[in-house]
């Protein structure tokens, strides 16, 4: 899919792969969790755009600015969405653009009823990213943090 300034589709296995050995030393927690989203891809190929990790690129130069992910289809139809832009492209409004843009994919599905997120609680940052892309605070806290969620307009 593009939006106004990006490009965001999903890794093929092989991209997906290539992260996790790439963060296999430096970043452990973030190989481990792209190990579960290759995890998925694998178990539920049906579900293949549900558990795949999406590239975040720019439009025009093709760099790559950051991934986003839900974390499979639940029966409940609320898929949770995590995302991470690169430092180096943070301040640029690229998260809130390619958050949107998915969420609203995502709402557009036969079953989905709303999309889940979930922050830190000191990440004001990816807070006001959900806030600009239409979720509310559930009240909840979860094991990260604070829940967020976007609801299907009727």
């Amino acid at each position: 899919m593009e939006t106004k300034r990006l490009r965001i589709e999903p890794m093929t296995m092989e991209e997906t792969t290539a992260l996790i050995g790439q963060y296999e030393a430096s970043d452990p927690e973030l190989s481990a969790a792209y190990t579960e989203m290759l995890t998925g891809c694998q178990k539920f190929p049906e579900q293949y755009l549900w558990y795949a990790p999406w590239k975040i690129c720019l439009l025009e130069s093709g760099a790559f600015v950051g991934d986003l992910c839900f974390k499979g289809l639940p029966e409940s139809g609320q898929p949770e969405i995590g995302y991470g832009i690169l430092e180096k492209y943070w301040g640029n409004g690229y998260a809130t653009e390619a958050v949107k843009a998915v969420c609203q994919w995502a709402l557009a599905r036969d079953g989905v009823k709303a999309v889940e997120a979930e922050t830190v609680p000191d990440n004001q940052a990816s807070q006001r990213v959900l806030e600009k892309a239409g979720f509310q605070p559930t009240g909840v806290v979860g094991e990260e943090g604070p829940r967020f969620v976007c609801q299907k307009v009727s």
